[in-house]
C-alpha cells in the first residue's frame, strides 16, 4: 500500500507540475505581448493586494526589522509594499526581456527603457576590449535579468549562472527565451563548475547573483548581523586571478531603468598573498549592502536571510 501511495503521489505531483507548466508558459507568452506599461502597473497592484495571503510577506517583515531597527512599523510596510510592487512589474519585464533594451541605448536614451551613465559605458567597454576573462556579480534588485540582456545586446561574451525552475515546461519556455536574449546559460547543478570554468578559460565573463543565504558558505556581516555567502564567486577569483566587478539595475519612475557596472574589486589577499574567501566574499557584500540601503524597496526581502543558528555559531 505503502509504495501505490507513493506512485500516486508522484503521478498527481507530476500532473500538477505539467498543468502548472501549462498555464505558466501561456500567461508568459500573453505577457509578451501586452502593453508593458498597463501590464506592469496592473502586476504591481494585483501583487501588493495579494501580499498578506503569502507566507513571504512575514518572512520580508522580519527581515526588513532586522536590518532596519531605526524604521518605524509603517516605513517597514511601505518599503514591504514596494517589494511586491517590484515582484510583480517583473513578472511582466520577465516575459517582454527580448523588447526591454535597444542597442542604441547609449546613443538614443529616449528610445530605450534603460539607460547607462558614462562612467559605466566606459567600463564596460573596457571589459568588453581587454581580452580578459571576468567575474560579474549581482543581486536580486530591481529586474536582475537585465544585467545579462544587456552582455548579450553588446556581443560581450559572457556566461550566466541560474538556477533551473522545478517545473519542466517553464524551464523549457526560459531556455529558449532566455538562450536569445542573454547568450550562454549555465544552470546550477555538479556540472556547472566544469562549465563555468571553460567559460573563464576562453576569455568569457561570468555573471551571477550572490546575495542570497547559502548553507554551506562563508561567514560574512549583512545590514549588522552574521549570515553566510556562497564562496563561488571568490574561489574562482583564487583560481582564475580575474578581475571582480558588481552590476546592478536601478528601477526609475516610468518603467525605466539604470544599468550600472562598478570599477574593479580587488579582493583580499592574506598575508600569502592568496585571495581570502571569506574576506572577499565580505567586501562583495558589503557593496551589495550599499545598493540595497539606496532602494530597500527594490531588493528581494522574501527569503530567509538571517537564521539563528548563524548567530549560536559565532
Amino acid at each position: 500500500m505503502s509504495s501505490l501511495r507513493r506512485r500516486l503521489r508522484r503521478g498527481l505531483k507530476h500532473t500538477g507540475n505539467a498543468l502548472g507548466g501549462f498555464i505558466a508558459v501561456r500567461l508568459l507568452r500573453l505577457l509578451h505581448r501586452a502593453n508593458l506599461d498597463t501590464a506592469s502597473a496592473s502586476a504591481g497592484w494585483l501583487m501588493r493586494k495579494l501580499a498578506p495571503l503569502f507566507r513571504e510577506n512575514q518572512i520580508g517583515r522580519a527581515n526588513l526589522t532586522a536590518a532596519f531597527p531605526e524604521k518605524t512599523a509603517a516605513e517597514i510596510e511601505t518599503i514591504l509594499s514596494g517589494v511586491w510592487d517590484n515582484i510583480g512589474r517583473m513578472g511582466v519585464e520577465f516575459a517582454q526581456l527580448d523588447q526591454l533594451w535597444n542597442e542604441d541605448a547609449h546613443l538614443h536614451p529616449e528610445n530605450s527603457r534603460v539607460s547607462l551613465d558614462p562612467t559605466s559605458i566606459e567600463r564596460f567597454l573596457k571589459l568588453q576590449n581587454d581580452g580578459k576573462p571576468a567575474l560579474i556579480f549581482a543581486a536580486h534588485l530591481a529586474n536582475w535579468e537585465l544585467p545579462a540582456v544587456c552582455a548579450a545586446t553588446y556581443k560581450l561574451d559572457s556566461a550566466v549562472l541560474y538556477r533551473k525552475p522545478n517545473i519542466a515546461a517553464v524551464d523549457a519556455w526560459l531556455e529558449e527565451t532566455r538562450a536569445a536574449s542573454m547568450g550562454e546559460i549555465i544552470s546550477t547543478g555538479l556540472g556547472a563548475p566544469m562549465k563555468i570554468a571553460q567559460a573563464l578559460e576562453r576569455g568569457a565573463h561570468v555573471g551571477m547573483l550572490v546575495d542570497q543565504y547559502y548553507v554551506r558558505g562563508v561567514p560574512v556581516t549583512f545590514f549588522g548581523q552574521r549570515t553566510m555567502a556562497n564562496p563561488l564567486l571568490a574561489r574562482l577569483a583564487q583560481h582564475f586571478n580575474c578581475p571582480i566587478h558588481g552590476t546592478r539595475i536601478v528601477r526609475l519612475p516610468g518603467n525605466r531603468f539604470r544599468a550600472e557596472l562598478t570599477d574593479e574589486i580587488a579582493p583580499v589577499r592574506g598575508a600569502d598573498g592568496d585571495v581570502d574567501i571569506a574576506g572577499t566574499m565580505q567586501a562583495v557584500m558589503t557593496v551589495i549592502e550599499g545598493w540595497i540601503r539606496e532602494n530597500p524597496e527594490q531588493w528581494l526581502w522574501l527569503h530567509r536571510r538571517w537564521r539563528p543558528e548563524d548567530h549560536t555559531a559565532a
